[in-house]
C-alpha cells in the first residue's frame, strides 16, 4: 500500500486528470479520481468539476465512510471507490475513466464480462508476466444506487485471478493500483486493449 500526504495527493491527482481528459477519457466532467492519504482519510475529486481543468481546490477530503472533511461536496460515486480501498488494503489510488470505446465495449457485448487474450499490454497490468493468458474484465450493470453496483461487484473482485479493473455498462472503467502510477498504468492498459479489441473486430 502507498499512502501520501493531502497536498502531494492534490497535485497527482490534478495531473491525472489533466492527462484523461487529454485522452478524450473524461469528457464533460465525467469521472473521479481518489487517492489513500497517510492521515487514514482519503483525498476525492470535488462533484461537478471538469477533470482536465481541476485546480488543488477541486480536490478534498472524506473519511473512511466518505463524510467531507471540509465542507466540499464529494464525488457522487465516492462509496465505490472507498469499497476498492476497504476490499484491499494496498490499493494506494483508484481512477474511473469514461472513454467512448470502454463504455461502446461494455454496451456491445452480453454477459458479466469481456475476456482478454494474448495481448502483450496484459504484462502491464500488476502480477501479470506474460501475454499467454487470458483474464475476464468483470462486467455489471450501471445504477444510480452505489450500493447496487458495490454489491454487484464485489464477490467478483475476490475470484481467483482477478484483475485490477472493472467496467460499469453503459458508464465508464475503474482502475487501481499501488499507487497513482500503477492506477494509471492499469486503466491506459485496460483502455488501450479495448480500443485493439474493436479494431479488431471492424476488420472481420
Amino acid at each position: 500500500m502507498t499512502s501520501t500526504s493531502f497536498e502531494a495527493a492534490r497535485t497527482a491527482i490534478v495531473a491525472v486528470g489533466r492527462w484523461l481528459d487529454g485522452k478524450g477519457w473524461a469528457p464533460a466532467t465525467s469521472g473521479n479520481y481518489s487517492a489513500r492519504l497517510d492521515d487514514g482519510g482519503f483525498a476525492v475529486t470535488v462533484s461537478g468539476r471538469h477533470k482536465g481543468r481541476l485546480t488543488p481546490d477541486d480536490v478534498m477530503r472524506v473519511d473512511a465512510d466518505g463524510a467531507s472533511l471540509d465542507g466540499k461536496k464529494p464525488s457522487a460515486e465516492t462509496a465505490l471507490h472507498l469499497a476498492l480501498y476497504r476490499a484491499f488494503p494496498d490499493v494506494g489510488a483508484v481512477l474511473h475513466s469514461h472513454s467512448p470505446t470502454a463504455v461502446g465495449l461494455s454496451r456491445a457485448v452480453a454477459g458479466e464480462g469481456y475476456r482478454l487474450a494474448g495481448h502483450e499490454m496484459l504484462k502491464a497490468l500488476p502480477g501479470i508476466a506474460t501475454h499467454d493468458i487470458t483474464v475476464t474484465l468483470p462486467i455489471v450493470e450501471n445504477s444510480q444506487d452505489m450500493a447496487v453496483v458495490e454489491t454487484a461487484i464485489a464477490p467478483r473482485l475476490l475470484e481467483s485471478g482477478a484483475i485490477p479493473a472493472y467496467l460499469i455498462r453503459s458508464h465508464g472503467l475503474y482502475g487501481w493500483g499501488c499507487d497513482m502510477a500503477e492506477a494509471e498504468r492499469v486503466i491506459e492498459a485496460i483502455e488501450w486493449m479495448i480500443a485493439a479489441e474493436l479494431a479488431e473486430r471492424s476488420f472481420r
